[in-house]
């Protein structure tokens, strides 16, 4: 029951999430957000600077660190205030989180399975590769829970 509950919230997480992809469309400007979007609107330093309530060298210093990915988010979303902007501050996985799931459960499956069918050939006790995805899948399902995934 549980299970099925994460799965319906990685569904709908990835629902949410797909919006933003690709992602390539949100990479930051070579010299950050904020000092694209003060030129954009033809704002000095030092104006920026006294509608945060900061002088001119603390400007620099912000669009230097967003630059150099230091800046600490509140810092960032104060300048996005005074710049009339929302800060909009997102994780997005690479593919869907099932999928991510999905590979690791077969990863560690597969793993675990060539052990014990390593074992059993030293034993002389070879194990059937023709039924080796039936077992993968079974395994998974009967002894694999989502904890067990992240161990290592």
């Amino acid at each position: 029951m549980k299970r099925d509950s994460r799965k319906r919230g990685r569904l709908r997480l990835d629902e949410r999430l797909r919006a933003l992809q690709p992602i390539d469309r949100f990479k930051a400007p070579p010299k950050g957000w904020v000092r694209a979007l003060r030129d954009a609107l033809g704002m000095t330093g030092a104006q920026l600077g006294t509608r945060i309530g900061v002088r001119p060298q603390t400007v620099e210093a912000i669009e230097k660190s967003e630059a150099a990915g230091t800046i600490q988010l509140n810092t960032l979303r104060r300048a996005a205030e005074a710049l009339d902007c929302t800060l909009v501050y997102a994780l997005v996985p690479n593919g869907s989180l099932e999928a991510v799931i999905e590979a690791r459960a077969r990863k560690i499956a597969t793993r675990e399975l060539r052990r014990v069918a390593h074992t059993m050939r030293l034993e002389a006790q070879g194990t059937d590769e023709v039924n080796f995805e039936s077992r993968v899948q079974a395994y998974i399902r009967d002894r694999l829970s989502e904890r067990d995934l992240w161990n290592e």
